[in-house]
C-alpha cells in the first residue's frame, strides 16, 4: 500500500534479467562450533550478497522443505546453506537452491576437517570480491551427482555478475577437487608479481577457510525440472538470421544468393 512496498515487491518481481543471486544462511536447533565458524567463514566470502539469520531453527529440511521455502520466500534469496548438528551428522552443512519457490536441489556435506580463515596470517581481500572459481577431479564430468553438485557449489560462490574483469581484480581463487565421494575446499589469495614479460607472474596463498566435505545426501532436481529452471527468456535469446554465420575471431559471414544474370546485354 505504501511506495516503499511497492518498490519491494517491484523489485522482488519476476525481471527478463534477474538480480544477482543471494543466499539465506540459516542455523539448525543444534550448531556446534565447527559449523558456527563454517557459517561465518562462508558468510564472509558472500558478503554482501548474504544474509545470516541469528536464532536456532528446528527444521529437517530433508523431511519437509516447507519452513525453508517460505524463509528463502520471505528474505528473498535464491540460495541457502543451512548448518546442524546432531547425534548422526555432528557437523552438517546443506547447500540449496529454489526454483519459482520450491526446492531445487540440496546437497547435505558433513565437515570431515575444518580449519578457520582466522587460523591463516594470509591478508583478506575486500568484501565483494569476485572470486575465480575452479572446479578439479573427473568426478565433476564423470558422475552425473557429481556433476550437479559441482553446479550448485558454483552457483552459490560465483558472486556478482560483471560485464568484464581486470586482471587487478582477480583477488581471489576458490578450489573444489572431488575425489572418492569427498570434496576438498580451499581458498586463496592472488597475487600478481612482477616477471621478465608483460603478463605477471601468479602466486596462491592460502587464507582460508580450508574444509574437507564426504557427500553424506543428495536432493537433486530430475532433469526435465532442471532444464526448464535453466530456460532463458525468449527475450534475451538472439533471433537467428539465415545465411549468416561467425567465425572464431567474431567476424560475421553472410552469404548472398543473386538472380541469374542477363549476359546478353554485356
Amino acid at each position: 500500500k505504501t511506495r516503499k512496498g511497492k518498490r519491494v515487491l517491484d523489485d522482488r518481481a519476476p525481471k527478463t534479467v534477474e538480480n544477482d543471486k543471494s543466499a539465506l544462511i540459516v542455523k539448525g536447533s543444534k550448531t556446534n562450533q565447527t559449523v558456527v565458524d563454517a557459517l561465518l567463514d562462508i558468510y564472509m566470502l558472500k558478503k554482501p550478497l548474504v544474509r545470516q539469520l541469528k536464532r536456532h531453527n528446528p527444521f529437517h529440511i530433508f523431511d519437509d522443505e516447507t519452513p525453508i521455502e517460505k524463509f528463502v520466500d520471505k528474505y528473498d534469496s535464491s540460495l541457502f546453506l543451512f548448518g546442524s548438528s546432531t547425534k548422526k551428522r555432528p557437523s552438517s552443512l546443506i547447500f540449496g537452491r529454489t526454483h519459482d519457490g520450491h526446492i531445487l536441489d540440496m546437497v547435505d556435506l558433513s565437515i570431515v576437517k575444518f580449519k578457520s580463515a582466522r587460523d591463516f596470517e594470509t591478508p583478506k581481500v575486500p568484501l565483494g570480491t569476485k572470486p575465480c572459481l575452479c572446479l578439479e577431479g573427473t568426478e565433476f564430468e564423470s558422475d552425473p551427482t557429481m556433476k550437479r553438485i559441482g553446479n550448485i557449489l558454483v552457483d552459490f560462490f560465483k558472486g556478482p555478475t560483471v560485464e568484464m574483469i581486470r586482471l587487478e581484480g582477480l583477488e581471489s581463487f576458490i578450489s573444489f577437487t572431488a575425489k572418492e565421494n569427498m570434496i576438498y575446499m580451499r581458498v586463496y589469495r592472488v597475487l600478481l608479481m612482477k616477471s621478465a614479460t608483460n603478463v605477471p607472474r601468479i602466486e596462491l596463498l592460502e587464507m582460508g577457510p580450508a574444509i574437507d566435505f564426504k557427500v553424506d545426501r543428495t536432493k537433486l532436481a530430475s532433469d526435465s525440472l532442471y532444464k526448464a529452471a535453466c530456460r532463458k527468456p525468449k527475450a534475451l535469446m538472439s533471433k537467428r538470421r539465415k545465411n549468416m554465420s561467425e567465425d572464431v575471431f567474431g567476424n560475421q559471414l553472410a552469404r548472398v544468393h543473386l538472380g541469374k544474370q542477363n549476359t546478353d546485354a554485356i
